[in-house]
């Protein structure tokens, strides 16, 4: 992104003033000093999203400053595909575009704009349906994901003006290989007809504009909170349970032979070779073979369950799954083995292609996960259960690695987001064949 300057609505520079913008850029939401608590509050819902990017120093308040600098307040979002409640990074021509309302950004198609304020015309308390604020959310990695704001008509006795949201997801281009958008839009509509995510609220050619959910996105420590975990299996449990309409086909095994053969056909001489790609369609057929047995639990899965497709509402404690790209029926250990080993991953650092397997989850919290996902049904597992459900999760880990290996390979050649997709496939293909022999010595289930 290189330098850019930062300019201020002149309406925050009494607040500003009380802490420095290098203090408040570098500083995290959730560690403000008790004492500030109200400008952070403020930061949130007011001044982070009037901070615009500007081109010239004419503003009231200018600061130049490195990207390196912009806020990362938690709670964050991951790869992939998914959006947080909290701006990450700042966008708009110019301060007093934002304040005028006249939205220019080159990534907002004008088709989209037009309906989205269409869609604010139906709120009554929009003080202006053209002064739309965009605010980019930091963490997609097959399309993107904006925030759109517009400032209501608030009380005069409040001390923060209050706001109305929506979210405008832009697809990503070359991603179509990964799955059928057609299908994911059903799935999307259908989610939300079941009360399962946001709404549906308009569509253009290259994206859509959903409702924005009042909720936070889980970070990649909530992962490992004992509380979160037990409502994560709990809520994939029903996840997994819902009668989608359709094929019921499972898709894994020809989805990891598609995006082999796709990432052959795109990948040099000498990646081929050095991710060893000529044989994998010899792995992908053995692995296939040797988790083929009679006992597996088949549902519609998410089969993309990292922690930024994970959102929270914290009043209610209840979650919502998000984001249905890779969606399709599958076995249920694949699902659950693909969470465990996001827990590997945290998006959200100066390297977030680093994977890091020594935070993949211990037997005993494996363990607790499953035991509440069999039992969210309502019925106690047995020990027998729970083992072979243990045993499968950890070989479908080997499919885990596979697919979102070939997946980063492709998304190398096809995907212009800024992420070491090269680097994040190199591990998990070690991962792969570091693991594959202890794990396929797993004994195979047979019929009970």
């Amino acid at each position: 992104m290189g330098k850019f300057f930062i300019a201020v609505n002149p309406k925050l520079q009494m607040m500003m003033r009380l802490r420095s913008i290098h203090h408040v850029t570098r500083t995290c939401f959730n560690n403000f000093p008790v004492k500030h608590r109200h400008l952070a509050t403020a930061l949130y819902d007011y001044a982070i999203p009037k901070i615009c990017l500007s081109s010239s120093s004419n503003s009231l308040i200018c600061r130049r400053y490195n990207s390196r600098f912009l806020p990362h307040f938690s709670p964050n979002q991951t790869p992939r595909n998914y959006h947080s409640i909290l701006p990450l990074t700042i966008s708009m021509a110019s301060a007093e575009k934002s304040i005028n309302g006249d939205n220019n950004h080159p990534r907002i198609p004008q088709e989209a704009t037009r309906i989205l304020k269409s869609l604010a015309s139906e709120w009554t308390d929009i003080a202006d349906t053209n002064a739309l604020q965009v605010i980019p959310l930091k963490g997609a990695m097959t399309n993107e994901v904006y925030q759109i704001k517009w400032l209501t008509n608030s009380n005069p006795d409040e001390s923060l003006p209050r706001s109305r949201k929506l979210l405008v997801r832009i697809y990503g281009a070359g991603v179509d290989v990964f799955f059928d958008r057609g299908n994911e839009i059903r799935t999307f509509e259908f989610m939300s007809k079941q009360g399962q995510g946001p709404r549906l609220l308009g569509r253009f050619s290259n994206g859509r504009i959903e409702e924005f959910i009042r909720a936070r996105t889980l970070t990649a420590a909530d992962l490992r909170d004992p509380e979160i975990s037990t409502l994560i299996a709990t809520k994939m449990k029903e996840f997994h349970n819902l009668d989608m309409p359709g094929s019921k086909t499972i898709f894994l095994w020809d989805r990891l032979r598609n995006w082999l053969n796709e990432a052959k056909g795109i990948s040099s001489p000498e990646e081929t070779e050095d991710f060893r790609l000529n044989v994998l369609e010899d792995e992908i057929s053995a692995l296939e073979k040797n988790l083929s047995t009679d006992r597996q639990l088949v549902g519609f899965c998410h089969n993309d369950l990292q922690y930024g497709n994970i959102m929270m509402d914290e009043e209610t404690r209840s979650i919502t799954i998000i984001d249905y790209e890779y969606a399709s029926y599958n076995h249920v250990a694949y699902d659950i083995a693909n969470h465990f080993c996001e827990m590997a991953a945290d998006y959200h650092t100066e390297t977030p292609h680093v994977l890091d397997y020594s935070k993949y989850p211990g037997l005993e919290e494996r363990q607790r996960f499953l035991r509440t996902y069999l039992s969210a049904s309502g019925n106690q597992p047995s020990a027998s259960d729970l083992e072979h459900l243990l045993q499968e999760v950890e070989k479908y880990t080997l499919a885990s690695h596979l697919l979102w290996g070939l997946w980063g390979i492709i998304s190398e050649h096809v995907n212009k987001i800024d992420f070491d997709y090269m680097e994040y496939a190199r591990q998990r293909f070690q991962q792969y064949w570091a693991t594959k022999p202890e794990l396929l010595k797993l004994p195979s289930s047979t019929k009970p």
